[in-house]
């Protein structure tokens, strides 16, 4: 007896050796999938659309998004998550470029502070501007989140092309090697967890 006792603690701890690795694993495999997800550069997605919807937070985007008007890819910018006393003009003024014809076409959102809100208010105002397509600026890391929010927050019948800026201190080829790069892709599959888990269990509903 004394013998089955000594080994009952053991057996409880490899159980739990057992569990972590299992949970590990996938984790492990969820973030390899999360990264598949994140676009690398080279792959373009020419056509036009009816807007162009820029994410605020992260250097190059918004510059990005007006290079693309400019061009005539779409006839609308929307620039979602504007801070409070940022007009049109200003912002022009801080991305550097001139109104000239720029001015009439841009509409600013200032109610969103987390991807979520960026997803609701761009809904409200594709909605209001009767668009169909959108072509979606942000961060390559930020891309499958910001997908998987918009997809839920607009109806099924809007295009959305994801057009991704590459900022230089993210790594998307190899980003494991680099501890900064590694510690923002992992940061962001988690918060892609917590939105797929938090859409999952709507749906279950």
């Amino acid at each position: 007896m004394k013998h089955a006792k000594s080994k009952s603690p053991l057996k409880g701890l490899r159980r739990v050796v057992l569990g972590l690795s299992i949970i590990f694993l996938l984790w492990a495999a969820g973030l390899y999938l999360f990264a598949s997800l994140i676009p690398e550069p080279g792959k373009v997605f020419p056509e036009k659309t009816d807007a162009i919807v820029v994410l605020t937070g992260g250097a190059g985007r918004v510059g990005e998004g007006l290079s693309l008007l400019e061009k005539g890819d779409a006839q609308k910018l929307f620039i979602s998550g504007v801070y409070q006393g940022v007009d049109v003009q200003e912002l022009l003024k801080l991305a550097q470029r001139a109104p000239g014809n720029l001015e009439c076409c841009i509409a600013l959102g200032y109610a969103a502070d987390s991807t979520r809100g960026n997803a609701a208010e761009t809904a409200e105002w594709i909605a209001r501007e009767k668009l169909k397509s959108l072509r979606l600026v942000t961060a390559s890391y930020h891309m499958p989140r910001s997908l998987l929010e918009f997809r839920h927050a607009l109806p099924d019948d809007i295009r959305i092309v994801p057009h991704p800026v590459f900022p230089a201190g993210f790594y998307v080829g190899n980003w494991w090697r680099w501890r900064g790069s590694a510690r923002l892709a992992i940061s962001e599959y988690h918060k892609y967890l917590v939105a797929w888990v938090g859409f999952a269990g709507q749906a279950a509903r």
